[in-house]
């Protein structure tokens, strides 16, 4: 059974910094791309940026661009998202997500899903 757990979410002032991580387990995930979402309460589901297996390819919403960083350890089967400069509007919840290509996950298409891990930026 595959199971993508997300944590590291929290409370930060505006300006902090948090670092999420998501695991992936329970199947080979070899050549998979992995990414970040967010969604608010009662929105759509906000890309936020992806990252290919190799690393060599990764892709970020114009939002989050120069503040946040994606990265991954093949070794874990893990994804990391580096969050600096937070703003009260990045507040949300933030899901992990595991696809074949950086494409289709730009595009919002993903094989599996985390339950998500809040974020909340205080002013």
């Amino acid at each position: 059974q595959v199971q993508v757990v997300e944590s590291g979410g929290g409370l930060v002032q505006a300006g902090g910094s948090l670092r999420l991580s998501c695991a992936a387990s329970g199947r080979t995930f070899g050549s998979y791309a992995m990414g970040w979402f967010r969604q608010a309460p009662g929105k759509e589901r906000e890309f936020v940026a992806a990252i290919s297996w190799s690393g060599s390819t990764t892709y970020y919403a114009d939002s989050v661009k120069g503040r946040f960083t994606i990265s991954r350890d093949n070794a874990k089967n893990t994804v990391y998202l580096q969050m600096n400069s937070l703003k009260p509007e990045d507040t949300t919840v933030y899901l992990c997500a595991v696809g074949p290509s950086v494409g289709m996950l730009v595009n919002g298409r993903a094989d599996y899903w985390g339950q998500g891990t809040q974020v909340t930026v205080s002013s």
